[in-house]
C-alpha cells in the first residue's frame, strides 16, 4: 500500500510530524503510520510504549484535538503505530500555522487560501460577507431588471418570487444580511457601480498586434449582470470580424470564434474569480488568439490538472455563482470547461488551451483556419447549415413549451443573436413547420 491523499508513512516520530497529523484534520482525514518507511516496509519502532502514552497528549495540547493511536496489529511481529486522524468540522493550526493535505503532499496555507479555507471551514464565503453602510434601497433597477427577463427564460425560480421590490428579491437571494446590509455577492451583482467597494470589479480588454504593441482598448463597467452582454456585444461588434457570404438571399456571417463558448467561458470568469486580488479580469486579442486571464484561487485539495480535465471545482463565489445559475447564465457548477471543449469541437475550431496555476487561470481561444472561414463561399454555407440544423431541434422544443417567447428571447437561451434566430423561424415558416397566431405583439407561435 503506498501513500495517498490518505495515507503517510513515517520511518520513526518526530514532533513535527504533528504538522501532517494537522493537513489531515484539515482536509479528508486520514492514517499516518509510524515505523514504515517510503518504500512501504515495515521497520518499526522501538520505544512504541513510550510513543504510545506521548503522541495522544501532544496531539491534544498542540492541535486541540482527539486522535486514536494503536499498534497497527497487521504489521506485528514488528511494532508500527498507526494514528488514525478524523476530517474536523473546524480549522486545526499547528502553532498558528494551518496546515493541508493534498494528494500525497503536505502544504501549508496562506495568504488569500488561507483566508478563504478559514471562511468556508467557517461556513462562510468572500461573497457572502456584508458591507457596511450599504442599503439595496439605493440601487438602480437596470440588474435587477436583466435578472427579472433572464428567469421569465430561465424559468429556475417562481415568477411571484421574482416579481416583488429589489430588496425582497436580494433577500431570497440570500444577498442581504440579517440587519439588511448588502452582501458582497449582492453588490457585485446587481449595483451599478460595485468598484466604490471593490477595486478591479470590471473587465479590461485590448487588440494586440504582439505581446508588446496594443492598438485599443476598451474597458467594460457595471453591475456583473450587465457586464456579460456588454462584454460579448463589445467583442463581436469591434474586436471580431465575419467573412460575409450569402446563402440565396440571405446574408451569412461565422465568426473566428463560436459565441457560446467565449460566453461560457467569460461567463466562469466572472463566477471564479478572485474578487479579493483587486485586479480586473482581462482579454488579449490578436490575430491568431485570445486569451482570457483571471485571478483565481485554486481550491485546497484540488490540483490544477484535476480541475482542467475532471471538471472539478467548488464556486469561489457560491452566493454569486447561485445568482446567475437562477438566472440561467450557467447550467451548473463543474461543466463550464466540457462544455467550451465540444461547442468549439462542433465549431470547428481547435481546442482551446487551459492553464492553471495558485492564483490566476488562462483560455486561449484559437479562431477558426483561414482555409474554414473563406476558402469557398460554398464551404461557408454548408458550415453554416449544418450549425443552424443542429440548433433546429433545440428551437422547435423551445417553441412548443413556450410558444409566446420573443426571437430575442429564444436567441438568449440558444447564445445566437436575434438575427440569426430570425432568419431560422423564417425558415421553418416556409417549410411548414411553424405558423405564427396573431400579431408579432401579443401573439404565439405554433408547431405544425
Amino acid at each position: 500500500m503506498s501513500e495517498s491523499q490518505n495515507i503517510e508513512y513515517k520511518e520513526s516520530w518526530r514532533d513535527e510530524y504533528l504538522k501532517w497529523i494537522c493537513g489531515f484534520a484539515n482536509a479528508q482525514g486520514g492514517t499516518l503510520y509510524i515505523g514504515i518507511d517510503d518504500k512501504g516496509n515495515a521497520c518499526g519502532v522501538a520505544d512504541s510504549k513510550k510513543l504510545m502514552e506521548d503522541i495522544p497528549n501532544k496531539i491534544r495540547d498542540t492541535l486541540g484535538i482527539i486522535c486514536d493511536v494503536n499498534l497497527a496489529t497487521e504489521y506485528k511481529p514488528v511494532d508500527v503505530i498507526k494514528i488514525i486522524v478524523d476530517e474536523n468540522p473546524y480549522p486545526v493550526n499547528y502553532k498558528g500555522e494551518y496546515h493541508y493535505r493534498s494528494g500525497s503532499t503536505k502544504q501549508e496555507l496562506k495568504g488569500a487560501i488561507l483566508s478563504r479555507f478559514l471562511m468556508q471551514k467557517t461556513g462562510l464565503s468572500w461573497d457572502s460577507v456584508p458591507v457596511a453602510n450599504t442599503d439595496i434601497e439605493t440601487f438602480r433597477n437596470d440588474g435587477f431588471d436583466i435578472f427579472r427577463e433572464q428567469v421569465r427564460i430561465s424559468r429556475r425560480m417562481n415568477l411571484s418570487d421574482v416579481n416583488v421590490p429589489n430588496k425582497d428579491l436580494a433577500a431570497k437571494l440570500e444577498l442581504l444580511s440579517d440587519d439588511g446590509l448588502v452582501t458582497r455577492a449582492g453588490l457585485l451583482t446587481f449595483h451599478h457601480n460595485p468598484e466604490k467597494w471593490i477595486t478591479g470589479s470590471w473587465i479590461k480588454i485590448g487588440y494586440f498586434k504582439d505581446d508588446a504593441t496594443i492598438l485599443y482598448q476598451d474597458e467594460v463597467h457595471g453591475s456583473l449582470m450587465q457586464q456579460v452582454e456588454r462584454l460579448m456585444d463589445l467583442l463581436y461588434s469591434k474586436y471580431f470580424t465575419a467573412p460575409i457570404t450569402y446563402e440565396g438571399i440571405t446574408r451569412v456571417e461565422k465568426f473566428p470564434y463560436p459565441r457560446e463558448a467565449v460566453r461560457e467561458a467569460v461567463l466562469n470568469a466572472i463566477v471564479h474569480k478572485n474578487y479579493a486580488s483587486l485586479t480586473p479580469i482581462q482579454i488579449r486579442v490578436y490575430k491568431d488568439k485570445m486569451r482570457i486571464a483571471n485571478d483565481f484561487i485554486l481550491p485546497p485539495g484540488i490540483s490544477g490538472e484535476r480541475l482542467i480535465n475532471e471538471g472539478k471545482s467548488r464556486p469561489g463565489n457560491p452566493k454569486i455563482a447561485n445568482t446567475f445559475f437562477r438566472a440561467g447564465f450557467i447550467e451548473s457548477w463543474g461543466r463550464g470547461i466540457k462544455e467550451i471543449r465540444s461547442i468549439c469541437k462542433d465549431y470547428g475550431t481547435r481546442e482551446p488551451l487551459f492553464e492553471v496555476d495558485q492564483d490566476c487561470v488562462f483560455v486561449t481561444f484559437y479562431p477558426l483556419e483561414e482555409g474554414n472561414v473563406v476558402e469557398t463561399t460554398d464551404d461557408v454555407v454548408e458550415n453554416v447549415v449544418e450549425t443552424t440544423d443542429d440548433v433546429v431541434e433545440k428551437l422547435l422544443k423551445l417553441i412548443k413549451s413556450n410558444p409566446d417567447f420573443s426571437s430575442k428571447d429564444f436567441a438568449k437561451i440558444l447564445s445566437l443573436s436575434p438575427r440569426q434566430v430570425q432568419r431560422i423561424l423564417a425558415k421553418l415558416k416556409t417549410n411548414n413547420k411553424i405558423t405564427r397566431i396573431g400579431p408579432d405583439k401579443g401573439g404565439h407561435w405554433e408547431v405544425l
